[in-house]
């Protein structure tokens, strides 16, 4: 792997769902519709966008939790495309999950949680190894030995997922999918958390795909963000650089109801409120999703797609008139 090559690559990223509709009829749900992006190596991608929009289900295609319908995956350059080339991958990349109520089973022991990936990949060669790899890993995560014996259920949702970030970590992996890590947790804990996450990315050198819909948070651990409408990519950019300069219709609104923490700076800051609904992925709409909720929509969004283009430096942007409205 040469020192330009991203870590991680995604691209035309596809993933379909068959929806059945009635009697023997089906239609085909575009939650990710030709994504593509890269994660260069100790890097936060933020990926955000509204719910439904596809962030989750291109966390999990990534890690082919859902086989893609199509589009490559390339890791450290190489395409990963047969069931090796996925174990040798799931060893080297990993996942936290949203909800740590539901993705910790109430029927194991911590202990027996973050040593389940040991097993499976055999990683450890006498019992007492696994034993002191487990308690390695729950002092990363600031747990006590003495909750090793303890079930999931008896801890509150910030212990939990730090049961489930310490699972993530024992294959030892580079890249981790988190997947909307703090938005089930409390505002006091979320913090706490999001600074475990950056202390580990420096002990460990982990790359992150840090799927959220806070922006606060997003803005907070990201280097760069990627913005999704509806199964597409509408806009991605170094963290600063999308807050400061929006270019994408939607990206201004997203950006425009962060609440501001200074009141001057907050009245003079124009809220932009889109009107209509987010459409059903299984009718979206043609040419440019985001046309039917645009106030610049004139008859070319709905003709064609626009194309994802770089219109300055690492600025990435899916829209026809981003030099006319910018």
């Amino acid at each position: 792997m040469s020192e330009n090559t991203p870590l991680l690559e995604v691209k035309d990223l596809k993933q379909y769902f068959t929806i059945n509709t009635g009697l023997l009829q089906s239609k085909q749900l575009k939650a990710v519709d030709g994504v593509s992006f890269s994660i260069n190596k100790g890097e936060t991608l933020g990926l955000v966008g509204e719910s439904g929009c596809g962030k989750t289900t291109v966390g999990r295609s990534l890690l082919n939790l859902y086989k893609p319908t199509s589009g490559q995956i390339f890791y450290e350059g190489k395409e990963i495309k047969t069931r090796n080339d996925i174990k040798e991958f799931r060893k080297k990349a990993t996942m936290v999950f949203q909800d740590p109520y539901s993705s910790l089973n109430p029927r194991m022991t911590v202990s027996y949680i973050i040593g389940e990936p040991l097993d499976v990949h055999k990683l450890y060669k006498t019992k007492e190894e696994r034993e002191a790899r487990i308690l390695e890993l729950m002092g990363y995560v600031g747990l006590n030995s003495e909750h090793a014996s303890r079930y999931a259920h008896e801890f509150s949702g910030g212990q939990r997922q730090r049961i489930g970030i310490a699972r993530a970590l024992a294959v030892n992996p580079d890249f981790i999918v988190c997947d909307e890590p703090v938005s089930a947790l409390d505002v006091s804990i979320q913090a706490q958390v999001i600074n475990m996450f950056e202390e580990l990315q420096e002990k460990f050198g982990l790359t992150y795909l840090f799927i959220a819909h806070d922006l606060l948070v997003v803005r907070h651990i990201s280097d760069r963000i990627a913005i999704m409408y509806l199964g597409k990519m509408v806009e991605i950019a170094d963290a600063e650089e999308i807050y400061n300069h929006p270019l994408h219709p939607y990206s201004k609104s997203l950006l425009s109801a962060v609440p501001i923490p200074d009141p001057k700076i907050a009245r003079t800051n124009k809220r932009i409120v889109l009107s209509g609904d987010i459409p059903s992925p299984l009718n979206a709409p043609s040419g440019c999703p985001f046309r039917t909720r645009c106030a610049y929509a004139v008859e070319r969004c709905a003709e064609t797609m626009p194309e994802f283009k770089e219109v300055s430096t690492d600025h990435f942007v899916a829209c026809h008139r981003t030099s006319e409205i910018n």
